[in-house]
Parts: C-alpha cells; structure tokens; sequence
C-alpha cells in the first residue's frame, strides 16, 4: 500500500481538479502544484503550496521551466526502502512526492487544426510533464501517478476506505502513464514526419497509436477474442467515425465488412447501394434516385444479400426505409436517416443502423496487413486508372459501354482476387470473387449475370494470361471488357476479342486484393 502523504498536481486539463484536489486536502494530503493548476486551487480556497515555494527557485522562460527541479523529481524517485536515498532526502532538505496527478499540453489537439504553424506545435510540446510522469511511473511500488481525470474518483475511493492506493492499482496506473507518454510522443514524431521534405515514406521504425474502443463478443470465430481500436484522430469517411443509432453493438464481421462496403462506396459520386457480403461486393448499383440504387443492388444477387451489409451514399428516408425493410440485414450505412426512416427501421431492433459523413474530403492512408512476427505496409489503393488507359481493339465502346466500364472497374477493385465483374446499365450482373484461377472466377461472373450478360460489360482486376476469359465472355454475349494489360499474351486475348466483335479497354494499372 501506498501511503500518501503529499501529491503533486499539474494539468493542463482541469476536469475535476478542484473535487480531486479537495477530497486530496480532507485527507490531510499536503498538495504542491504548479502555474494555472496553482491558481485554480488557491482561487477556489483549497490549501496548496507553490512548486516554486518549494524548490526555492521561480518558474522562468515564460513558465516552460518550473518542475525540473532535484527537489521535485528527487522527491518522486526515492526508494524509501533504500537508505541511502533517504538520507539524500533529508541532506538536501527534500520531501518525497507520493501521488503524481498530471496530464498534458494538447498536442493532439493543436496539430488537427487546419493551417497549424510549426510554432504553434512546438509551443504545445509538453517537457515537464511526462518527464513527471515518467519519474512516477519508474518508481510505481511506493508513488502513484494519474494522467487522466477519469481516475480521479478511483484514487478518492482507494484513499478513503483503504487508507492508501494498493501496489495493484498503482501498477495500472503507471502501465496507462507510459502508455499515455508513448502515445504523446508518437503523435509528435508523426507531424514532424510530415512537416520536412527528407521525412521517409516508410520510416526504419514504425509507430501506431491506436485507442481501444472496446472489447468485441468475439473474433472472426466464436473461440476468438477481439477488440476494436481505432486512430486517435481517424480521418473520414472512416467506420471509426461512424455514430451508431440503433441496434445490436457491432461484431468483428460487421466491422470488417462494413468498413469494406464505405469503401467501395467512396468510389461513386451518384446515388449509389452497395450490398457486401464476406467482405465481397454482392450487388453494386447507380442510379438517378438512390432507392432505385438499392432496388438494383439487392437484384444483383437476391440470394447473397441476405444478411449482408448495405452501404447508401445519400439520406435514408421513409420510402427507403421500407424497401429496406424487406431483407434480413445486418448492417445499413448513410450518411444520415430522417426521423421517419427511423421510425420505420425501429421494427427491427437488432439492425445496426450506421451514420457516416461519407461526403466528408478522403484522406490517403497507409495499408497494414499482419502476417506472424511482422507487418506489411503499403499505401492504400486509392487510384482508379494508369496513366495512359486506352482501347485496343478495333472496335471502340460506345457511349453507355464507356460508363459501365468504369462503373465495373470501380466495382472489381474491391472484390478479392482473381477477381470479375459482370455489369449492365451501371448496376452489377454478376461478380466472380476470391478464385485460384481467373477462367474460373469469369465462369462464376457469367453464370449468375445469365442471359443479362449479353450487351454487357466485363472488368477484371489484373490482365489475362490466357484468351480464355475473351472467349468465355464472347460467348456470353459481353459487348465489352476493362483490364489492365501487360501480359506477354495480350495479343492472343486482343485477337480473341477483335474476332468476336467486342471492345477491349487496357487502363494501365491492376487491381489485386489479397
């Protein structure tokens, strides 16, 4: 147990200070503070002594030195159960420090501002503080630290009816502290990154700062566990902005294929329905009014739908709101549902009803994928086409063929390679995901486009190696084809595609998604 005597605060943030502080002075705890901590308390009439009173030295450069001080951090580093360090204590007129309660500048908070200086950022580096805290946190068996109001109460209640702060808690407390000092010092590290032209775009140490949102019921699969968490300042459109309205709290599943269907739908500007089913697109659809977007998602594969995810890129409303209800579904995303829409919805109170600013500006990222012992890391595949796409057939695609072709090649970038889409009137016929070989994923396209895939249009994420898709598609009666290009055998799939009388677009750039 950890008998407090005298506690040390200094906060930038204020957030029940003042209770902390009296409930600390009931006690007879001596409280020393700094600056605007310092003023607060003696305003509100609460006994606390000056840092400054105490070192014997004032606070100087405009208050950016005031704390480190040997006799502040002595204080915090004794060993009382060392000898010698008791003695330095008392040689030099020291009194130790056993509860530590600080938190700092908000760095955070200044750098998301747009148009920030490099100034103002500096300014908001804060040096004393987690040079407290880390002291603290060193020495955590006999001083307590606390760098979040939220503890506030706990460390009251350990007091009162303990007597002092348990060995366990102060443990946690010190684990938050270096957890919080590491944190702070990765979002620094990442604006400067960002501010300097020699700044690597893959640096030789990789720092994450992620905050838990919480614990998941489970993984993937029911003996998994899980949690979420997301970046402290998560860019939008992102699931990790999303606010939920209604329904069940959201699974493993559901997030990752929720996440998958916003972004599919970031790629359409038109009132636009996607429905995702395992992280794959199951019917993708535009259209001028977004009901008739959703109408035709849902007939581009009725069967898979069923409790899938849907994604909108406009309001739902009533009318909306009914046509939705007539599928099980898990998740539906937009960027806001009107009061009547909700109304309609609250019949199924397990549905998960998602609002996300899905018109907000899209940020680049970085892409992460864990493999045992290390981490991938990639910039997100957020490009459309390569930098000459041109037609290599005889025949050119008409007007209408021009616009499926880039409705379908924005559709079968995101669903897992080998990877086909089948599409018609800017609403998906049919897609082939997720396959070992390319034929087979153009046969699986083809199958469920049936009869509508003659007059349509094809997309495949990478080239073809073989002609063997071109005469698959002929067959099916495929007006044109978007894919990359670049085999060593595009002239026999070109050839292949001249002799049927279809129109061949190569864009330059592949699509693979692992």
């Amino acid at each position: 147990m950890i008998r407090v005597r005298t506690a040390l605060l200094s906060v930038y943030d204020k957030e029940g200070l003042e209770e902390l502080a009296r409930g600390l002075s009931e006690l007879g705890i001596t409280i020393l503070s700094t600056g605007g901590t310092y003023s607060r308390l003696a305003a509100a009439k609460i006994p606390v002594t000056s840092v400054s009173e105490v070192t014997g030295f004032p606070e100087i450069l405009r208050g950016r030195v005031k704390s480190l001080h040997p006799k502040i951090h002595g204080g915090i580093l004794a060993c009382r159960e060392t000898s010698q360090d008791m003695e330095d204590l008392a040689r030099h007129g020291i009194q130790p420090i056993d509860l530590v309660v600080v938190n700092l500048y908000p760095f955070e908070a200044t750098v998301s501002r747009p148009g920030v200086t490099m100034d103002e950022a500096r300014e908001n580096i804060d040096i004393g503080g987690p040079a407290m805290i880390r002291a603290a946190a060193k020495n955590f068996p006999q001083v307590a630290v606390v760098v979040s109001p939220s503890r506030y109460p706990v460390i009251l209640e350990a007091l009162r009816q303990d007597g002092g702060i348990p060995i366990s808690l102060a443990l946690e407390l010190a684990l938050e502290a270096f957890q919080r000092t590491a944190d702070y010092d990765g979002q620094i590290v990442s604006f400067l990154s960002k501010q300097t032209d020699t700044s690597e775009l893959f640096p030789s140490q990789l720092n994450l700062q992620l905050d838990k949102v919480g614990e998941l019921r489970y993984g993937e699969n029911s003996h998994q566990r899980a949690a979420f968490y997301r970046e402290a300042s998560p860019s939008t459109p992102s699931l990790a902005a999303a606010r939920q309205l209604q329904g069940k709290p959201l699974s493993f599943n559901n997030i990752n294929d929720a996440s998958g269907a916003l972004e599919i739908l970031l790629e359409y500007d038109e009132p636009t329905a996607v429905a995702v089913k395992h992280t794959n697109p199951c019917g993708i659809a535009s259209a001028p009014q977004i009901e008739t977007a959703f109408v035709w998602a849902k007939e581009g594969d009725p069967v898979s739908i069923f409790g899938g995810i849907v994604a909108l890129n406009r309001p739902v409303d009533k009318e909306l709101a009914t046509l939705l209800m007539d599928i099980f579904l898990e998740v539906i995303i937009a960027p806001a549902f009107t009061e009547a829409a909700l109304e309609v919805l609250a019949a199924k109170p397990n549905l998960r009803l998602l609002e996300i600013p899905i018109n907000a500006k899209r940020q680049p990222y970085m892409d992460y994928k864990r493999i045992p012992g290390g981490l991938l890391v990639q910039e997100a595949d957020t490009r459309l086409l390569g930098d000459k796409p041109r037609v290599v057939t005889r025949k050119e695609p008409t007007a209408a063929e021009q616009e499926d072709l880039l409705f379908a090649w924005r559709a079968v970038k995101h669903v897992k390679s080998n990877a086909i889409v089948v599409a018609k009137g800017k609403r998906t016929l049919g897609v082939g995901a997720g396959q070992m070989n390319r034929i087979t994923a153009a046969e699986l396209a083809l199958k469920q486009a049936g009869d509508q895939a003659r007059g349509a249009v094809l997309a495949s994420d990478a080239f073809f190696p073989f002609p063997d898709v071109v005469q698959a598609a002929a067959s099916a009666g495929i007006g044109a084809i978007i894919q990359p290009g670049g085999s060593l055998r595009d002239e026999e799939s070109i050839k292949a595609a001249d002799e049927a009388g279809i129109s061949m677009l190569f864009t330059g750039m592949r699509h693979f998604k692992h």
